[in-house]
């Protein structure tokens, strides 16, 4: 690393494929086929975020085809109770999967009816662990990125958040090294850092067996790094 974190816009893709509100369902299909994207955003004005169709907004339109309407209303009987206050015919196998949310995506055919909306988005200025919490808690792959007024800047996905584990042994070591010698520099002096496949190793002598836990953090902290362990002289440091 350079002075910092990387962010986002230091991994995110910025020719991005869009669609707006009045797409059609097979252009949709043909454009995430095109651009090989499992997502896309959905724009409207100059090119302002409102939501985003994914596979999984599309599949529903699949799923539905192997649910046989009872067109004799046989089910009704069954379905319907008092309790709930339905009558007879709101029970139908058609009003049913009109009443469900999920399936009711089948009937839709443009990007507006659609898309998941609003849309989880993810400024260019945050750092890759933001992203990382931003998808994790949405459970998405792909986030658009936007600017300050939701405009779209580009996108960000999994595979480009996990772009700091290519990160080169040595240049991950050389940062390590760079953190702890800034943070403390004097407890850590003879301290070795060595770095393999990403997991980096901390030998030599810390002094203040303390501030294993502190050491691990700060180079855990570095991107790129898979693992840290301890190596140290006369100490029980373990693994961190």
């Amino acid at each position: 690393m350079h002075g910092g974190p990387l962010i986002v816009s230091d991994v995110m893709t910025h020719t991005v494929a869009a669609i707006g509100r009045g797409a059609s369902f097979k252009e949709i299909v043909r454009m995430m086929q095109d651009w090989k994207a499992s997502a896309l955003p959905v724009l409207e004005g100059e090119g302002r975020v409102v939501g985003v169709v994914s596979e999984a907004d599309l599949l529903p339109k699949e799923g539905v085809r192997d649910d046989e309407p009872d067109l004799t209303g046989s089910e009704t009987a069954e379905s319907g109770t008092a309790e709930s206050g339905t009558d007879s015919g709101s029970s139908s196998p058609f009003a049913r999967l009109h009443g469900h949310a999920p399936l009711a995506k089948a009937d839709a055919v443009t990007a507006g009816d659609l898309m998941t909306a609003p849309a989880v988005t993810v400024r260019a200025d945050a750092t890759l662990a933001q992203a990382a919490r931003t998808m994790a808690r949405a459970r998405v792959k792909r986030l658009p990125v936007v600017d300050d007024v939701g405009m779209l800047e580009g996108i960000v996905s999994r595979g480009d958040l996990l772009k700091v584990f290519l990160r080169g042994d040595e240049e991950i070591a050389e940062e390590v090294r760079r953190v702890l010698g800034s943070c403390c520099p004097a407890p850590l002096s003879a301290v070795s850092v060595d770095v393999e496949d990403g997991v980096v190793t901390l030998g030599g002598h810390l002094g203040d067996t303390s501030l294993v836990p502190v050491v691990a953090r700060l180079a855990r902290a570095v991107e790129g790094v898979v693992d840290v362990e301890f190596d140290l002289a006369d100490e029980a440091a373990g693994t961190a």
